[in-house]
Formats: structure tokens, C-alpha cells, sequence
């Protein structure tokens, strides 16, 4: 099984570096992982102690964060190296000052695993989520370097629990513990043999609840909203903002208005977007010199922002279950104690399922379910507020994943 992985990897190798000479995208992690070694050999000296933090992509980063950020206070004379498979978690998060090295993973072969430990030599690695590349991780075991991976979510039909599935589960085992979110993973990984392992819950929801603990402020916003009831629509994608376009240009709403976050922040797609719109919009990149308080609409046009814009929202809505992209972070409003919308396409998204049982959460299947929904948070001020207050405590009664997995490393 291990010599077709290997096997496998090279050939990916050299299908990425064809497909990067047409995709941006793909060509941006080509480029990247050619800097690695040199990178790492420029800032982290041999004499140096190091802490490994690796991510799939920006997500995951997101949801590592708030252990990361414990450990780095702990490991005050450490270098951190934080590394990423995906151009779309690096590009972003490159020039966080949470690490010293900020590199993308080389391509899991036996050679650039072993080259890769030779330079970081971590004293510790933590792996989030999921993302688990067998040759590291077993060159890892090998040297008796520790490792854990926190926030894990698994499913019965993934490949660690086939019966051909062998190198994929040793690489499990390589783990000295693995933290769940939930408790089927564990009974899973149960099954397979593996004992070291906790529920935890997800470290996301500490990671939202630490949005309440600074300044979420913005100016502009406050000059948009004034008194008025506002709708937020955070992170859609086109099947999205469609739901937005017939509601709004349906009816007369007084005192509502509505900001709206694409995922996609092209200025063909925005501009189409904000010309199908009758009533008066305005764009994040437009908004000096006007008098926002006389706009209904505001499309930001830019990244960063979204959550803290959240904290101004009455209503949220969160993109990506009406079509196939996949839900975005539906935790983010929700701190803010504000009722939540989202497509029908939630499937493996388990907290959103809890949070739609829990009663502040509302699945819309199509343009009148949408419109019903938020209709009646719109004019039912007594059960908006029941809905957010249910929002609000689903994350205060789901929070504490960091204090077990900081407990457990005795820090």
C-alpha cells in the first residue's frame, strides 16, 4: 500500500505542475512549495526549539487558532513554524504574526518529509482536523517527536476505516492523541483499535466567543445602519444572493437594510450583482464621500471584515448550503446572539444540524421558504429575539475544547 502511495504522490506532483500552467490557483501552491526548504533553512536555525502547526486551508487555520495562540504563550522561547497544503489558507494568513515560519507542506514524499523534519525538528506538532499525510506523520513516530491532532471529525466511509485503508489508519496511529469534536468519531476510531483519543468538542466555538472580547467597532457600518433593522448576509455565492435579489426587489421595506458579504469579491461578479438590485446599493470600495445612511444596501467588496460585521447584525444569513460549495462558518453570527439562515445543503456541517435543532438556526430549501423565514424574524420582534438568544447560548454551552487540550499537554 505504501509503495502505491508513493507512487501516487509522485504523480501528483507532476499533474499539479501541469495543471498550475492554466490555474491560478494551483500554480500559486507550485510556486510556493518550491520556497520551502529555503525558507525554513533562512528562519529557523538549528539551535532553535519549535512548535509545528499545520492546516489544511484558512478554515482550519481558523479553528486551530485559539490553541495555537495558548501554546505560543506558553512557548515563549519557541520558534512556531505554521504550514499550509492550501494556496487559499497561505496566501491569507502568510504574515500572521502568531508564527516565525509560514511555509505551504511539500508534497508528502519520503524525501521531503524527512528534509522538512530536519529543519523544523518540532518539539511538539499539532495537525487540525483532518489533513494527515502518511509519510510525515509516520517519519514523525519514527524520531519520537510528539505529535497530536485536535478538532478531528470523522465519518464511517472514509479510508481509515476500509478494509484497504492500512496505511491511512498507521498514520492515525502516529498521533499520541487525537481530540473529537464529537462523540461518533470516537466510537470510530474505538473500532479501529486506537484508545488515546478525547472529546474535546471543536475549538471553534472558543475561537467565536474570543470575537466578543474585542473591539468590533466599525464606523462605517454604524453610518449605514443607524436605527434600522439589519439583515447580514455573510459569505454567498451567486445561488445565494439570487434569494436576496428577489426579496428585496419584491416589497418596500422600511427601516431594514441589508449588508451583503460575497465569498467571491470579483468586480464583474459584485458589479452584476449590485446592478440586478433596485433600490439604493452601495459598495464598501465606493462608500467615501457618500451619505451611507441614505443607502438600503451595502455590498463589501473587500475581505476581513465579516465578523465584525456580524455584531451589527439583527438577522444573519450564511452562504454556501444553497448550492454545493459547502457552508460557511455559521458560528460567527451566532456568538452575537442573532437568529441564522442557511441553504438546504448543510450535510456534513454536524453543528449546523444542532443548531437548526437547538432553534436558533432556520434551512430554507427554495425563494419562498427564504421568504417566509425571513419575513416573520423581519416582523416578530419577540421571536427574533427567542431565535438569537438560542444562538447565543448554543455557543456559551458547546465552548471549552482548548482548556482539555491545553490540560492534557500539562502546560
Amino acid at each position: 500500500m505504501q509503495l502505491i502511495y508513493n507512487i501516487g504522490i509522485t504523480i501528483a506532483a507532476f499533474v499539479l505542475k501541469c495543471i498550475a500552467l492554466f490555474n491560478k490557483k494551483i500554480k500559486l501552491g507550485v510556486l510556493g512549495r518550491r520556497q520551502v526548504f529555503k525558507v525554513l533553512e533562512h528562519l529557523v536555525k538549528e539551535d532553535c526549539k519549535t512548535l509545528w502547526f499545520h492546516c489544511a486551508s484558512l478554515g482550519e487555520y481558523e479553528q486551530g487558532l485559539p490553541v495555537f495562540q495558548e501554546l505560543k504563550k506558553h512557548y515563549t522561547k519557541h520558534k512556531i513554524v505554521l504550514s499550509f497544503f492550501s494556496p487559499s489558507g497561505y496566501e491569507i494568513r502568510k504574515n500572521t504574526p502568531l508564527a516565525d515560519a509560514v511555509v505551504y507542506l511539500p508534497m508528502d514524499t519520503k524525501v521531503n518529509s524527512k528534509r522538512f523534519l530536519d529543519l523544523v525538528n518540532p518539539e511538539l506538532t499539532v495537525f487540525v482536523k483532518y489533513d494527515i499525510w502518511p509519510n510525515i506523520v509516520l517519519e514523525l513516530k519514527k524520531r519520537n517527536l510528539r505529535a497530536i491532532l485536535i478538532s478531528a471529525a470523522f465519518r464511517k466511509n472514509q479510508i481509515y476505516f476500509k478494509p484497504y485503508g492500512g496505511l491511512f489508519k498507521k498514520a492515525l496511529f502516529t498521533f499520541e492523541h487525537i481530540f473529537t469534536q464529537n462523540q461518533s468519531s470516537k466510537v470510530l476510531l474505538n473500532g479501529i483499535n486506537y484508545k488515546s483519543v478525547s472529546v474535546s468538542g471543536d475549538t471553534r466555538f472558543d475561537r467565536v466567543s474570543n470575537q466578543l472580547l474585542i473591539d468590533n467597532k466599525l464606523d462605517f457600518v454604524e453610518a449605514f445602519k443607524g436605527d434600522n433593522l439589519c439583515v447580514v448576509a455573510g459569505s454567498t455565492w451567486p445561488e445565494d444572493e439570487v434569494l436576496f435579489i428577489n426579496f428585496i426587489n419584491s416589497k418596500v421595506l422600511e427601516n431594514v437594510k441589508f449588508i451583503v458579504a460575497p465569498h467571491n469579491i470579483k468586480p464583474n461578479q459584485i458589479k452584476s450583482f449590485a446592478e440586478k438590485l433596485n433600490i439604493k446599493t452601495v459598495l464598501f470600495s465606493e462608500r467615501n464621500n457618500k451619505q451611507l445612511k441614505d443607502y438600503n444596501v451595502l455590498i463589501v467588496d473587500t475581505i476581513g471584515l465579516l465578523s465584525k460585521i456580524y455584531s451589527y447584525a439583527d438577522i444573519a444569513y450564511v452562504g454556501g448550503a444553497m448550492g454545493t460549495t459547502g457552508l460557511h462558518n455559521t458560528l460567527e453570527p451566532a456568538v452575537f446572539g442573532v437568529p441564522v439562515i442557511v441553504g438546504k445543503n448543510h450535510r456534513g456541517f454536524p453543528e449546523a444540524q444542532e443548531m437548526i435543532n437547538y432553534g436558533g438556526m432556520f434551512s430554507i430549501q427554495n425563494q419562498d421558504r427564504f421568504n417566509t423565514t425571513l419575513n416573520k424574524l423581519i416582523s416578530d420582534n419577540i421571536y427574533r429575539t427567542q431565535c438569537g438568544t438560542k444562538s447565543a447560548s448554543f455557543i456559551k454551552e458547546n465552548k471549552g475544547a482548548v482548556l482539555k487540550i491545553i490540560d492534557y499537554l500539562k502546560i
